[in-house]
């Protein structure tokens, strides 16, 4: 069989345009092994950016998969409604632990849309139960991104995504965001002191009573380009939360499990948020699993005997799924046992001074700004005015098709390549990665003739 005939045939990639295949054909990958993946034509590629940011410890991971096959030889999945299983009893006693405080209900889907979609729905529901009908309205930052339902399409703001479903999605009240790069306040990030988060006081004032949740990615506008604020704005945002009765919606389903070099991203400002939305590195990007947790008091809001019609009558078939469980306790036992949280400092500095020393000289190369092993690099037409690169050149595609020609996943978002790879990364890895990337920017630059179209 042709697979990549066949591929083209029939399936219908997510976030692609079809057409760029015709020229850049779907790569058919065999087997993966550690950050590596094999092809079919025997070609070999660095995972840089964990498969979308959900692989935690590399592909084929043994105490994973013994962990996935352990399970799937006495119990695969099972109705969740007045149904259990130990595993997901396990998983929510393990993650209480590590959970931010007050985090103490948990609530499963399957994706983190779905997980995103439920917290809204969860805080609506909340406020009307106990009273507070006016509060029908939820807040979000400009650039955010939380996923592809309709209701996490309405507060996400990344035209690409939403632009053209606008009809169909819920009123938010956006506020502008953190933009530390081009900071109109002139601050540095060594000064700042989230002098931005004026601009949520602002609304707030205008609709706090009506506000039912803020919804942020906490440190890391993930898709808008790594974009990364300071821990500050979290604790001002708490504050104006408590402050006018306001759920705070914690999207960490990119940044938890040690992305930011903490566990939890919340942790770099001693906060909890009322909800937290958690999936990608949740099994370890084994297999889809998302859940919510959050607090008794949202939890009792809902409680009460069944003929009130209080309960909370959302469902996915998957919730709960006793191999994506499993999965997950492996990776628990991973951050354990190997005591990864203790070694990442000093880790991640290091890759980030390698990054720094390799590409931060190079002429196009504007920020590179960095949490954990996330390192986001913004390509500039002009280091000094930070103007950027004309969106139509896509910059970034073409660097990123180089980058696998050379044996590296490196997906860009528009401008700005970034590394997000697995927290099992070697310190050879690291090189070979950021050699790989530099050589791919340089390939690309000097390849272009005419210049004068930048």
């Amino acid at each position: 069989m042709d697979y990549i005939e066949k591929d083209l045939e029939y399936i219908w990639h997510p976030c692609s345009q079809m057409k760029d295949y015709e020229s850049f054909k779907p790569i058919v990958i065999e087997k993966g092994k550690g950050l590596r993946l094999y092809d079919t034509d025997g070609n070999v590629y660095l995972d840089a950016v964990s498969s979308w940011w959900c692989n935690l410890f590399g592909h084929s991971n043994p105490k994973i998969n013994a962990a996935l096959c352990k399970q799937v030889e006495s119990l695969e999945h099972v109705i969740f409604a007045n149904f259990t299983h130990k595993p997901v009893i396990e998983l929510c006693d393990r993650l209480h632990k590590v959970l931010p405080k007050g985090l103490d209900k948990f609530f499963f889907t399957d994706n983190g849309s779905a997980a995103v979609e439920a917290a809204l729905k969860m805080s609506f529901h909340y406020h009307a139960q106990i009273g507070q009908s006016n509060k029908k309205r939820f807040m979000a930052l400009t650039d955010a991104y939380h996923g592809e339902t309709i209701g996490a399409l309405s507060v996400g703001d990344l035209d690409i995504y939403t632009e053209v479903y606008k009809p169909l999605m819920i009123d938010v009240t956006r506020v502008q965001g953190p933009d530390c790069y081009r900071c109109p306040y002139g601050k540095c990030r060594e000064n700042c002191q989230a002098e931005c988060f004026e601009k949520v006081e602002k609304e707030l004032k205008i609709y706090g009573q009506e506000v039912s949740a803020f919804i942020i990615e906490p440190l890391v506008q993930a898709a808008a380009g790594m974009k990364i604020y300071p821990a500050i704005y979290l604790k001002k945002l708490r504050e104006a939360c408590d402050q006018y009765d306001i759920h705070l919606i914690a999207d960490e389903i990119a940044v938890g499990f040690g992305r930011t070099g903490k566990m939890f991203a919340c942790e770099h400002a001693g906060i909890s948020p009322d909800m937290i939305c958690l999936s990608k590195g949740l099994t370890g990007g084994y297999m889809p699993m998302a859940l919510v947790a959050t607090t008794n008091k949202v939890y009792d809001a809902f409680y009460a005997d069944y003929l009130e019609g209080k309960s909370f009558m959302h469902s996915h078939t998957y919730s709960g799924n006793p191999l994506g469980a499993s999965c997950a306790l492996a990776v628990l036992n991973i951050f354990e046992d190997e005591k990864i949280l203790e070694g990442l400092p000093s880790r991640n500095a290091l890759f980030h001074k390698k990054v720094e020393d390799a590409l931060g000289d190079l002429p196009y190369v504007g920020e590179i700004r960095h949490i954990g092993f996330i390192n986001g690099i913004e390509l500039v037409r002009d280091k000094r005015t930070k103007e950027p690169f004309s969106s139509e050149l896509r910059i970034g595609y073409e660097i990123y098709k180089i980058a696998v020609s050379k044996g590296l996943l490196l997906r860009p978002l528009g401008n700005v390549l970034y590394f997000n790879p697995p927290l099992s990364m070697t310190e050879e890895e690291m090189d070979e990665m950021i050699a790989i990337c530099k050589a791919s920017i340089e390939t690309y630059f000097n390849g272009v003739i005419n210049k004068s179209k930048f």
